[in-house]
């Protein structure tokens, strides 16, 4: 099975989790059918209706960034449990107020936005804890096995979801929903991660949540990935947001006719995912991301325009096809192209761009629906999806294995000579070389992706000066705001970052490597020589 797409389904606890997430996914798209088929007998506004998948994907906008920090300052095991907790609550909770007849057009949103908020939290701890489950060489293959798993009950659950709302109203889609988050909330019990110790202490939340964003945004690549994702996520939405209105409007079907659609994406969803494995030995991920933005723009045209259930149907596939190909790439080139310090705030921030996509795009094509009717909304839609096509050719999406993110490791901390502690600061450290002038460009150069590295690694006020009075003489210049942070700087350099470091000794001509120096700010005043540390 080695290199075949189930080869991750041989390390136990990623099975476990990966079959317990189905029957939590399961209940997710029950949950998803009642709500928003109880949205359109609780109002008869199609913005409302829209704003129930709406609902779901604002937490991610919202709070995936303080996930994202969790999943990379606590343990990810705990964050899980806690979320998958979260949701089981407010899920049991929602059930019984509908049971009642409690429910209103705003309480409804007010449960559905609380549970996406647990997923908020959860996702980028499961994300970022793919690569701990499986090895390296099996991580695209993991995650194109999670999209699948999801949308395999994409295509089974909207159906069951269906029946169930038509027998039993939405209130029992609810309740079983909160049943489905035991078996999740089992396997992560049973999972004994292992606890690395870490010798720093824990980053703040705050400066945790800095550090993520200055490395994404220092990242060409990353920034590329992030505008394509959200230009998908505005666009592809629509299928979802918009689908309930396509049965009661358009088809003129009942909650068995949504169920069915929505079982017809997901069914495009797994099939894609089975081939996607093959279809990128053969082609670049690019290449699939604009194939997978003009079938999305198919399958809109299709679902606004047909007027019957197979045709439909057969759009809505080809939808779930486009939409499993680019989502899936979208995270492992994400995952794929960020080392493991950061990669649940980086995971964070990719589902802060697609579902913030999702959000804005659900509230637009439910206005526009509301205004010019759903025909037109899906139409509008389809031309965004060729924009994103287009815009392949200015962003294009960085390919795998550019990069050797393992940590270097090559890093032995230094012992000061004065009493300090991991608080104390603020730390300077320079760096001198002599360079050559016939080396200075291609110094330069090295220098310019050093100055990258420096500062997406934390650094602060990072600065080159050369010596007036001796030009072969560089003095490399960085601050960081505590010792602490000074290690924790260091300790994240990458085995590609260490190739940076090693062609600039190879320039360096002095008779000794270059000579680094760490200082700590002392205030000029005597009196206070030992109150700062």
């Amino acid at each position: 099975m080695p290199g075949s797409t189930f080869a991750p389904f041989r390390y136990n606890t990623y099975r476990n989790l990966w079959f317990a997430s189905l029957v939590t996914n399961l209940g997710g798209m029950i949950q998803n059918v009642g709500a928003g088929w109880l949205m359109t007998s609780l109002s008869d506004n199609p913005a409302m209706v829209a704003l129930v998948q709406g609902s779901v994907t604002l937490p991610m906008a919202v709070l995936s960034l303080l996930g994202g920090v969790f999943a990379d300052n606590y343990h990810r095991r705990s964050v899980m449990i806690a979320a998958q907790a979260f949701m089981l609550v407010m899920s049991a909770l929602l059930a019984v107020l509908s049971w009642t007849g409690l429910i209103g057009p705003w309480s409804l949103l007010a449960f559905t936005f609380a549970i996406g908020c647990g997923a908020a939290m959860h996702m980028p701890s499961w994300q970022a804890s793919v690569g701990d489950l499986v090895p390296r060489e099996h991580l695209a293959q993991a995650v194109m096995l999670n999209g699948m798993g999801f949308n395999l009950m994409r295509s089974t659950g909207p159906a069951v979801g269906g029946m169930i709302v038509a027998v039993f109203g939405s209130a029992m889609a609810f309740a079983i929903n909160a049943l489905t988050y035991l078996p999740v909330l089992f396997a992560l019990y049973a999972w004994r991660a292992e606890r690395v110790p870490d010798p720093l202490p824990r980053e703040p939340l705050g400066g945790a949540l800095r550090a993520g964003l200055r490395y994404v945004s220092l990242s060409a690549d990353h920034l590329k990935i992030l505008v394509r994702a959200g230009v998908f996520g505005f666009s592809a939405v629509a299928v979802l947001a918009l689908m309930p209105l396509v049965a009661s409007d358009l088809l003129k079907g009942s909650a068995a006719t949504f169920g069915a659609l929505l079982a017809a994406f997901g069914l495009g969803a797994v099939v894609v995912a089975l081939t996607l494995r093959q279809l990128r030995e053969r082609m670049e991920t690019e290449t699939i991301v604009r194939i997978g933005a003009i079938l999305l723009a198919l399958g809109l045209l299709g679902i606004g325009h047909a007027r019957s259930v197979w045709l439909t149907s057969l759009s809505a596939a080809l939808c779930g096809m486009a939409w499993q190909s680019s989502m899936a790439l979208f995270n492992v080139a994400t995952q794929l192209s960020t080392p493991r310090w950061v990669l649940g705030r980086v995971m964070s921030v990719l589902q802060v761009c697609t579902f913030g996509g999702m959000t804005i795009g659900s509230y637009v094509w439910g206005r526009v629906a509301g205004a010019a009717g759903v025909q037109t909304a899906l139409t509008a839609a389809a031309v965004i999806c060729l924009a994103g096509a287009a815009l392949g050719f200015l962003l294009r999406l960085p390919g795998e294995g550019r990069s050797n993110l393992d940590p270097h490791g090559g890093f032995s901390p230094i012992k000061p000579a004065l009493d300090i502690d991991m608080h104390s600061g603020p730390i300077k450290v320079s760096v001198e070389f002599i360079v050559p002038e016939a080396r200075t460009s291609e110094f330069l150069a090295l220098m310019e992706q050093r100055r990258v590295i420096r500062l997406r690694d934390g650094a602060h006020s990072w600065s080159l000066y050369r010596d007036l009075t001796a030009p072969d003489l560089w003095h490399e210049s960085y601050r960081v705001p505590t010792w602490a942070a000074y290690l924790r700087h260091m300790s994240r350099r990458t085995t590609t970052d260490a190739e940076n470091f090693k062609h600039l000794i190879a320039l360096h001509a002095g008779a000794e490597p270059p000579r680094a120096r760490r200082w700590i700010e002392r205030p000029a005043d005597p009196d206070h020589l030992h109150d700062r540390r």
